[in-house]
Order: C-alpha cells, then sequence, then structure tokens
C-alpha cells in the first residue's frame, strides 16, 4: 500500500454495512449510524467519524464533557443543535465547537432527510460527561462508559475536610 493509500480515506467507497448503527442507552430516540475514520488512517489521539442522524431521530443524549473537546460539521441535511437550552438551525457548512467549558450540547434531525456530518473530538484514556436531563454523571475508562445516578453521589468541597479553627490559605 503507498503512503497516500495509507492515508487517505474514500468514504464513498466504504459500503454502508461497514458502518456501525448506535442508540445511546440514555436517551430512547438516540439512532445514529456511525462511519470512523480515524483508525482506517492510524490517528490515536484523534477520534472522527461520519455520523447519519435518521429524520426525527437524536443523536446522543444532551452532555458536557470535563476533559474532551468536541466538534461537528455539517455536510448534509438540517438539525437542531441546543447549546444549554438555545436552539440553532444547523445546515451544510456549519461547524460548531464544543470546549470543556460545561455547556450541554445536544444534536437532532427535525429536518426531513438524513442530517450527516463530521464530528470529532479528543481520544484520552479517561473522561468524565455530564447528562443532565438523566440525571448522571458519565465516568469513561477502560473503553467504557460508566453512569451512575447523581442522586447517589455527594459533593464535597475542600473545605468540608478542614477541622474547626484551621485557616484556609
Amino acid at each position: 500500500m503507498s503512503k497516500t493509500e495509507q492515508h487517505i480515506v474514500r468514504t464513498s467507497e466504504i459500503p454502508p454495512e461497514q458502518t456501525f448503527h448506535f442508540s445511546h442507552p440514555l436517551n430512547s430516540n438516540s439512532e445514529m449510524r456511525i462511519l470512523p475514520l480515524s483508525d482506517r488512517v492510524g490517528l490515536k489521539r484523534l477520534g472522527v467519524s461520519i455520523g447519519r442522524i435518521p429524520a426525527g431521530r437524536e443523536g446522543f443524549l444532551p452532555h458536557a464533557h470535563a476533559g474532551q473537546e468536541e466538534f461537528i460539521f455539517v455536510l448534509e441535511g438540517e438539525g437542531t443543535l441546543t447549546i444549554d437550552g438555545e436552539s440553532a438551525i444547523i445546515v451544510p457548512g456549519d461547524y460548531a465547537g464544543f470546549p470543556t467549558d460545561g455547556a450541554i450540547h445536544h444534536l437532532a434531525n427535525n429536518g426531513s432527510g438524513d442530517l450527516v456530518y463530521l464530528m470529532g473530538g479528543e481520544r484520552t484514556a479517561t473522561d468524565v460527561a455530564y447528562f443532565p436531563t438523566a440525571g448522571k454523571t458519565g465516568f469513561w475508562a477502560n473503553g467504557a462508559m460508566h453512569y451512575v445516578d447523581d442522586t447517589a453521589v455527594t459533593a464535597y468541597k475542600p473545605e468540608d475536610f478542614a477541622a474547626s479553627g484551621d485557616k484556609k490559605g
């Protein structure tokens, strides 16, 4: 295989059966076909895929990451992107980036055809994601997301551990 062939993915030549079907376990309206691209060219730190959401369906679940940045770039169709409760219509050529600033984001396809987009982000060994509409926090480790009910978690601040009368500094 030449270097050129090794570094180019001709997505139009990939049969649909090489995509995988995804439905988020916490969102019954989630449905996507995903075509991973990064592994095909040997990328280790950056995950890039083509996502396809059918009409009337949603991508993942409203969420924000604490450790991994993400982005989307719309290729075909029309969708609704909601960020911290504010919605905007997105169309081909629109790009959205999600730094680790806590902004809750969610993508839905309210159009009549498929919403096709490039999605990507960092691939770190661990991450924490917040799913406020489900009342859960997810911990990415060992290649899987592990969910915890937010009501089962007690938050402690550093001052909670200070002995009475100790000066904080």
